[in-house]
């Protein structure tokens, strides 16, 4: 349950992301929101999914990834003739359920709120037409692919929490704890005392 000073945040920080161009970087709404100073930044996310992230993330090889399909184009702009006569702009689609199929679970909402995402085909769509050649223009869009996958894990996902840092979150939490505690007694205390001694 949201904290209603951080649901007002939340409230106007949707605002504001909608007014963003699509190029901005956007989290995805399912992280949850601090309530309380001393719990660490992880503290409520699914750690089996965190997990499974950061392995894949350390172990990432850019062969996993899918082909995906590529049509070309005339490219527009300057070029001189090469770039009225031949079709070197490349157009690459990778459909959403196969670059799912190798990203961990942790990741998925993101790529749905890509800004390279098409719901038409439910894919990513990337092009480029920089390069006078096929083949360079389609290994940019390879580029892209692998630029937009690791932005969004790095976006998404925390960095671990180390033991010591864990440590002294349970300690804040320990003292909040026996603070709260002790502010209850003495609450209590005082409501006594204004009722008088029992007859």
């Amino acid at each position: 349950m949201l904290c209603l000073s951080h649901l007002g945040a939340r409230l106007r920080r949707s605002a504001v992301l909608s007014a963003l161009a699509p190029g901005q970087p956007r989290l995805p709404w399912s992280q949850p929101v601090r309530c309380k100073r001393y719990e660490a930044y992880d503290a409520r996310l699914d750690q089996d999914a965190l997990a499974e992230a950061r392995l894949w993330y350390n172990s990432f090889d850019a062969s996993q990834l899918p082909k995906g399909s590529t049509t070309y184009a005339r490219s527009s702009g300057p070029g001189g003739q090469h770039v009225n006569k031949t079709e070197t702009k490349a157009i690459t689609v990778y459909p959403v359920k196969e670059l799912l199929a190798v990203l961990p679970k942790y990741l998925h909402p993101a790529v749905l709120s890509s800004k390279y995402y098409t719901a038409g085909n439910d894919s990513l769509t990337f092009s480029a037409q920089t390069h006078r050649s096929k083949s360079a223009n389609l290994d940019e869009n390879k580029r892209k692919l692998i630029d937009e996958v690791m932005g969004i894990y790095r976006e998404t996902t925390p960095a671990e929490t180390s033991p010591e840092k864990k440590k002294r979150h349970q300690e804040i939490e320990k003292r909040f704890h026996e603070a709260r505690v002790q502010g209850k007694k003495i609450n209590s205390a005082k409501k006594q005392s204004r009722r008088g001694p029992p007859e």
